[in-house]
């Protein structure tokens, strides 16, 4: 047990409750969730010591279970953990540790939230270093990092990107898609386009990718 668990009451939950996020707003959200997903664990294959996620639930508090229901960031990243496969990320068992960067999608029925009471909370309770969000069909897109405890806006580069200084990546609009880009301003493909960029190379030199 962590020092951090003997802060909570003796009757813990259990630490491999089920997630309790929603469903996908629309094809648009799912795609977009999958897409960063994929990016990075792509991008860290070699990495250990993070887990990233979509649409799962963070339990931060015993008594969230009863009153609130607090669904999790729609994706998020937490640094300097063991890269496993979880069921939800219960803090009280992760030894207290908050996403290090969130982005939520935003739609028409959780704009409202997201933008406020949700910001409101990784500021104040997660004290989540960098907070983004997206929007899939207007392609409104802000991020904001803590400051002296409060979320002040990320300043754009020349080309409309954010600058994550904890994944050490670039987030910016491509193709109506929000992606990740590297600090040489390279966009971090997917599996699907390595593998389509790979068959690509091979038809060049002459070689049938799928006879391979």
């Amino acid at each position: 047990m962590t020092s951090l668990e003997h802060e909570f009451p003796d009757d813990l939950p259990p630490d491999d409750l089920w997630s309790e996020a929603l469903g996908f707003e629309s094809s648009l959200h799912a795609a977009q969730l999958l897409m960063l997903l994929d990016s990075i664990e792509l991008y860290w294959k070699d990495r250990a010591d993070f887990f990233a996620a979509g649409n799962l639930t963070v339990y931060f508090s015993p008594k969230q279970l009863k009153n609130e229901k607090f669904n999790g960031p729609d994706f998020f990243v937490v640094l300097g953990t063991e890269r496993r496969p979880r069921k939800s990320w219960t803090v009280w068992h992760e030894d207290g540790k908050y996403p290090n960067v969130i982005v939520e999608v935003l739609s028409h029925s959780t704009k409202k939230l997201d933008q406020g009471l949700k910001k409101q909370v990784y500021q104040d309770v997660f004290r989540t270093p960098e907070y983004f969000w997206f929007d899939p069909e207007t392609k409104e897109f802000a991020g904001f990092r803590l400051l002296g405890g409060r979320y002040e806006p990320i300043p754009p580069d020349s080309d409309r990107r954010l600058w994550s200084t904890q994944l050490d990546l670039s987030l910016g609009v491509h193709e109506d898609k929000l992606r990740f880009f590297t600090k040489e301003g390279t966009l971090v493909p997917t599996g699907r386009e390595r593998a389509e960029r790979l068959a690509e190379k091979l038809r060049a030199l002459g070689v049938d990718p799928d006879s391979v």
